[in-house]
């Protein structure tokens, strides 16, 4: 597959993901404010990477792009709110998010809080609703994997809070990641394994994908903090360094980063060995988390 066919089909997902999220975050009964800070935090996103992940996965089963965009969504919020927390004063006291201020920014912190806690349930709303999946069955499982994906998310932000003031050493520093960033990619993989009702073997295979693919996210982002630009990320560079955050590029370096890069992606690839071609949209996009440049 070529990168411009991936990108194609990146921008497709996204467009559809946008539509599903502009559409479902309407409501005649919320606060204005309430609604308006929850599409500033979760609408006009980047590239909505998570969501094509679960549509990827599911298509491994002959799952049709309709069929996993409400689940996508659902995760979406997730990381919608997880971000929209993460920049929060108390926590990475961030301005800029997507090249637009951040919703405590563009509104208050306590209404950023509660945008975020809206969003949280907004999203196991949405799994809970037999519109997302007819079997109940099927259902049950989308909210225990991602219901263990966000639990997983937050407690990879509380390491890295703690790291900030009591350095991780390197194995730290992979669990934290693994967890603040690496959760949500493995439950992408996951849920679109449970959407093609996928056996124990090919379950386990798009898991451990998804733990490469969340490692060589976590670290292509972490380089890239140090080498580009906030105009080219849309949001702060060099912040893990201000803030003192422990990665593998403060602990190691760059080499040793791109490294453990090249070997995050190789460990993907290998997991999707069994897939054959079928696969080749998973094996771009794990190069793509590797190479991306915002």
């Amino acid at each position: 597959m070529t990168t411009a066919d991936l990108d194609t089909q990146i921008k497709a997902c996204a467009a559809d993901i946008e539509a599903f999220l502009d559409n479902r975050l309407r409501s005649d009964t919320l606060p204005s404010r309430l609604l308006a800070a929850m599409r500033h935090g979760a609408l006009d996103g980047g590239k909505r990477l998570r969501p094509f992940l679960v549509r990827a996965s599911a298509a491994l089963f002959g799952v049709l792009p309709e069929q996993s965009l409400a689940a996508g969504g659902a995760l979406e919020m997730i990381h919608c709110y997880s971000l929209v927390h993460d920049d929060l004063p108390d926590m990475d006291n961030d301005e800029l998010r997507r090249g637009k201020p951040t919703v405590w920014k563009a509104f208050d912190p306590a209404l950023a809080i509660l945008a975020g806690d809206a969003l949280l349930t907004e999203a196991f709303v949405l799994l809970s609703d037999p519109q997302t999946h007819p079997d109940p069955s099927i259902r049950s499982e989308l909210i225990a994997a991602l219901s263990l994906g966000a639990r997983q998310m937050v407690e990879g932000q509380v390491l890295d809070i703690e790291g900030e003031t009591t350095p991780l050493d390197e194995d730290g520093i992979f669990k934290m990641q693994a967890l603040k960033t690496g959760a949500l990619i493995r439950t992408a993989a996951e849920m679109g394994a449970i959407l093609g009702h996928a056996d124990i073997e090919q379950r386990a295979e798009l898991l451990r994908y998804g733990v490469s693919a969340g490692l060589a996210f976590q670290i292509a982002d972490d380089i890239l903090d140090v080498t580009a630009s906030s105009d080219a990320l849309g949001k702060t560079a060099g912040k893990d360094v201000a803030q003192n955050k422990s990665t593998i590029v403060a602990l190691r370096g760059l080499e040793t980063a791109h490294q453990i890069l090249d070997h995050a992606v190789a460990g993907g690839l290998d997991a999707l060995k069994g897939f054959g071609p079928k696969a080749d949209t998973l094996r771009a996009l794990i190069r793509h988390f590797a190479a991306r440049e915002s």
